[in-house]
C-alpha cells in the first residue's frame, strides 16, 4: 500500500530510486574493481613466479630445497617434488581466469617450457599451478591463491551499509523540502486561533515564497475585513447614542407609566443588541496578548460577581498550572456560560478538570435542557430557541457563538450536551502544550 501522506511517498519514490540506481553503480564499481585488481595481482604473481625461477637456476640443487622452505606460505606454494609437478595434470587448464594469468606469467618467464592449470576455485579464492623447467632440466612446481574475494561477496556485506546510508539521506532531504509544508499547515491552524499572527517568512525555493506570499495576503485581507466590520459596528453603537439618548429623553415625558415601562425596555434591549453584536465583533479581531492566567481564581471572581447580584454559583476542581490564554476573552467566554446557566437553569455548577495536556472546564444547569436538534444551532449568531424569544428572558442571540469563538481561538472547543440527570451542560475543552507555545512571546 502506497504511504497516505506525501512525505511518505517522496521517501517511498526517492529510496526506490536510489537503491535501484546504487545497487547497478555498486555491482558495476565491484566489477570493475575486481577486474583491475585481478589484473594487477596476476601480474604481480607472475613476475615473482618469474623472480623464483630465476632465483633457483642460480642456485645449487642442494641449495634449492631450503629456499622452497621458505616460500611455502597461506597463498604460496613451491615443490621439487617431481609428484607434485605430475599432479598438475589434474587440474583444469581451459577457463577465462587461467588464460589471463598464463599470458603474465609467459611474459614474465619468457620461452622457459612451462605449463600453467587451474587447481582449484572455491569460495576463499582462485588456485593455481605453474610448472617451469629450470637451466638443468629440473622442474619447479609454484602455487599461488588468488587473495582477492569474489564480487558477489562483497556486495553481500556492503548492500545493507549503502541501503542504509540512501534511506537516512533521503529521509533528510524529503523532510528539508516538505518542511514548509509543515509551516505552512501550522500556520493555518494557528490563523484560526489568533487572526493576528505573525506573518510566514517568505524565503525557500520560488514555489514556496509565492505560496507563503499568497498566504500573508490572504490573512492581511482577512484582518482587513474584520477590522472593518469592527469599526461598522462601533460607528453604529456611536451613532445609535444620540437617537436612543433623545428616545430616552422623550420616554421619561410620556405621562402613561405602562407605556413608558415598554418604551423604556426596548431602547435597553436595542443597546444590549448593538452591544453584543460588537463584543462579537470584537472577539474574532481581539489583539489581546495569551498570558499565563489562574484559571481558578479567574472562575471564582465570576462567582463573586454572580453571588453578588444574588445568584447561585458553585465551582469545584482544580488546575495543575497556569493556563495560557487571554484572560479578558476567556472570562468573557465563562461567564457567558455561566450567565446562561443562571438565567435558564435558576444555578449553575462550575467543574475544572486538568489532566496536564488538557483543561476542561464544565458548566452544568438545572434547566429542562435543549432538543437535540437544536444543540447546534444554538451557536449560531441571533439565533434563540423561540421559549427564549421575549423581553423577560432577555439575551440577544449572541452569547453562546462569542463563547464558541473564544473556545477556537485557543485552539479548543465548545460543546452543548443535555445531562442524563437532567440539565444542558456545557463543556469547554482548552488543549495544552506546543499549539500555545509559540504565541506566549507576543
Amino acid at each position: 500500500m502506497l504511504p497516505k501522506s506525501l512525505f511518505g511517498r517522496m521517501i517511498l519514490i526517492q529510496v526506490l530510486g536510489l537503491l535501484v540506481a546504487g545497487g547497478v553503480g555498486a555491482a558495476i564499481h565491484a566489477w570493475e574493481v575486481d577486474r583491475v585488481f585481478a589484473q594487477t595481482d596476476a601480474a604481480q604473481a607472475a613476475q615473482r613466479i618469474a623472480d623464483t625461477v630465476s632465483l633457483l637456476d642460480t642456485l645449487a640443487p642442494a641449495e634449492r630445497g631450503k629456499v622452497v622452505a621458505i616460500l611455502n606460505t597461506r597463498r604460496w606454494f613451491a615443490s621439487l617434488d617431481p609428484a607434485a609437478a605430475q599432479r598438475t595434470g589434474a587440474g583444469r587448464q581451459q577457463h577465462p581466469a587461467l588464460a589471463t594469468f598464463e599470458d603474465w606469467v609467459r611474459r614474465a618467464l619468457g620461452s622457459r617450457a612451462l605449463k600453467v592449470v587451474l587447481a582449484d576455485q572455491g569460495a576463499t579464492g582462485t588456485s593455481y599451478l605453474v610448472q617451469a623447467r629450470l637451466t638443468d632440466g629440473h622442474w619447479v612446481t609454484l602455487g599461488y591463491r588468488r587473495g582477492w574475494t569474489s564480487s558477489p561477496d562483497r556486495l553481500f556485506w556492503t548492500w545493507p551499509a549503502l541501503a542504509g546510508a540512501i534511506v537516512i539521506a533521503a529521509l533528510v532531504a524529503v523532510r528539508w523540502v516538505t518542511r514548509p509544508l509543515s509551516v505552512l499547515a501550522q500556520a493555518a491552524e494557528d490563523l484560526g486561533r489568533d487572526i493576528n499572527r505573525p506573518p510566514l517568512k517568505e524565503n525557500g525555493p520560488s514555489e514556496v515564497r509565492h505560496v507563503a506570499s499568497a498566504f500573508n495576503h490572504m490573512q492581511s485581507q482577512l484582518v482587513r475585513l474584520l477590522q472593518d466590520r469592527v469599526r461598522i459596528f462601533s460607528a453604529m453603537s456611536h451613532d445609535l447614542k444620540t437617537p436612543v439618548t433623545r428616545l430616552r429623553l422623550r420616554a421619561e415625558m410620556l405621562k402613561d407609566a405602562e407605556l413608558k415601562a415598554k418604551f423604556a425596555a426596548d431602547l435597553e434591549l436595542m443597546e444590549t443588541m448593538v452591544n453584543a453584536t460588537l463584543d462579537f465583533a470584537r472577539g474574532m479581531s481581539d489583539r489581546e496578548v495569551f498570558q499565563p492566567v489562574d484559571i481558578m481564581a479567574l472562575i471564582e471572581s465570576i462567582q463573586a460577581d454572580a453571588e453578588e447580584m444574588g445568584q447561585c454559583v458553585a465551582v469545584g476542581g482544580r488546575v495543575v498550572e497556569p493556563y495560557s490564554g487571554k484572560p479578558l476573552a476567556l472570562k468573557r467566554c465563562i461567564g457567558n456560560l455561566v450567565d446562561n446557566a443562571v438565567k435558564y437553569g435558576q444555578r449553575a455548577a462550575v467543574m475544572v478538570d486538568d489532566d496536564g495536556r488538557r483543561l476542561q472546564i464544565r458548566v452544568l444547569d438545572a434547566g429542562p435542557g435543549i432538543p437535540k436538534a437544536e444543540l447546534e444551532r444554538v451557536f449560531e449568531p441571533f439565533y434563540r430557541l423561540e421559549s427564549s424569544r421575549s423581553r423577560e428572558s432577555g439575551g440577544t442571540g449572541l452569547g453562546l457563538a462569542i463563547a464558541r469563538n473564544i473556545a477556537h481561538l485557543h485552539g479548543g472547543e465548545l460543546a452543548l450536551n443535555n445531562a442524563h440527570g437532567g440539565g444542558l451542560e456545557a463543556l469547554l475543552t482548552l488543549p495544552r502544550g506546543s499549539s500555545h507555545s509559540g504565541l506566549e512571546h507576543r
